[in-house]
């Protein structure tokens, strides 16, 4: 059987990278040979992460703000320019506010539609001609959740921005499926980053509960009772990355414990 090939050199551009699951995507794909901008909003969380991982290997793309075409624009060019073309988008920038529904305010609403599924459109878009120049072996992964595939209370935003996710993932496998560029969505249950750090603060701040049942709010969920980790976000990230996944598009990987998705 002919070796599959390698992804050493190949160029990925991870949105939100500077912590979370985008700073656990960018390790695993430098670990495994790839060349990685990581992008987003602030400058210095993305300058440590690409002093641990090694300027060699990364190309840091602050002020890449996901909603803005000027933006996205004048990140990829920095980034064609060090790297070369893009053949791997993994799409993670996102929010996650939350609220009754009944005071969730337009602005909300709009911010996080503009993050969480404008952002994939915006990036994805601008990408696009590289990965298709690219052909056989291109990815697109974008970072979704549970929220897109089931209802949680109190996110209606969040959760009717990732069901569009969703939606764009498996549309877009279709067009691209003859090009030879996989599309698919990785779906975290709740996960341990800096959102869910700082939900837990807010409740523990709005609410008098301790932490540890603040915490219970979110793994109760999960049938392992546990957060899931961002290095369990990356892993099934970069298996969708690999070379053997090829056959593999317009799917919804969970990643959540076991928490079983309502139909």
């Amino acid at each position: 059987m002919p070796a599959l090939p390698s992804l050493n050199g190949r160029h990925a551009l991870v949105t939100g990278a500077g912590s979370g699951i985008g700073a656990a995507v960018a390790r695993a794909l430098v670990a495994e040979g790839l060349r990685v901008t990581i992008a987003g909003r602030r400058r210095e969380p993305l300058e440590a992460l690409a002093e641990e991982l090694g300027a060699a290997n990364t190309h840091v793309a602050a002020g890449f703000d996901v909603t803005d075409a000027e933006a996205i624009a004048t990140g990829l060019a920095a980034a064609r320019e060090r790297f070369g073309p893009v053949s791997v988008l993994i799409n993670n920038a996102g929010e996650a506010p939350s609220a009754p529904f009944e005071k969730t305010t337009h602005e909300m609403w709009s911010h996080v539609m503009a993050v969480d599924l404008g952002g994939v459109f915006n990036v994805t878009q601008a990408v696009l001609p590289d990965l298709k120049a690219f052909g056989a072996g291109a990815r697109i992964v974008n970072i979704a959740s549970t929220a897109g595939l089931t209802g949680y209370a109190y996110v209606t935003a969040y959760c009717a921005a990732k069901h569009g996710v969703v939606g764009l993932t498996r549309a877009l496998a279709l067009e691209l499926a003859r090009k030879g560029v996989t599309v698919n969505a990785v779906c975290p249950g709740f996960t341990d980053t800096p959102i869910i750090r700082n939900s837990i603060a807010t409740i523990v701040e709005k609410t008098g509960r301790t932490e540890a049942e603040a915490l219970a709010e979110f793994t109760k969920a999960n049938p392992q009772g546990r957060l899931v980790t961002p290095e369990e976000v990356a892993s099934s990230v970069l298996w969708l990355v690999l070379p053997a996944s090829d056959a593999i598009t317009g799917q919804s990987i969970v990643v959540a414990g076991g928490e079983v998705m309502a139909g």
